[in-house]
């Protein structure tokens, strides 16, 4: 595995990840008294658990696009993307401890502390880098005419409109 890529290959690790922490949890939840009820806090830190699987997926994957936008090879974003990966894989193992240990709730500092971290490190290095649009990509197709499309005055010839592929940008 490509290191440049660990947030990206995390974040769908962790949106599977939820998808499966969710079946097994939905297996049992229609039980009212599976983990102590549904107010529960042992309940309560296994969703925690589960849902941060999805947050965390989200924020990893998030953090690796901005860091392909911005095209910079900074420090600082090294520091952040290794402490996204640490606040992303300790963040449900913490859940879990604190749902079978409560008193071991000091434990959410490791990935509250990585996170912030990871989120300080990400906005210092946006402002030391502003954001520098990737240069379009030349195509075959790039020596064909790039006039607007007229769709109010378009002639039955199908070539002038279908010929162009599609390009949002």
């Amino acid at each position: 595995m490509n290191i440049e890529n660990i947030n990206l290959v995390l974040a769908w690790l962790w949106i599977l990840l939820g998808f499966a922490s969710g079946m097994v949890l939905g297996l049992f939840f229609h039980r009212e008294d599976w983990l102590g009820g549904y107010a529960s806090f042992r309940r309560r830190m296994y969703r925690l658990g589960h849902i941060s699987f999805f947050g965390l997926g989200a924020v990893n994957l998030l953090f690796w696009l901005m860091m392909k936008t911005l095209r910079c090879d900074d420090s600082l974003a090294g520091i952040a993307s290794w402490a996204f990966v640490v606040g992303a894989v300790s963040m449900p193992l913490c859940c879990v401890a604190m749902a079978q240990f409560p008193k071991a709730r000091m434990l959410f500092s490791v990935p509250v502390l990585s996170l912030l971290l990871g989120g300080v490190l990400t906005a210092t290095t946006l402002l030391r880098h502003p954001v520098r649009p990737a240069p379009p990509a030349v195509s075959a197709t790039a020596t064909q005419s790039t006039r607007p499309l007229d769709f109010a005055n378009r002639t039955s010839d199908a070539t002038s409109f279908d010929s162009q592929p599609f390009n949002p940008f």
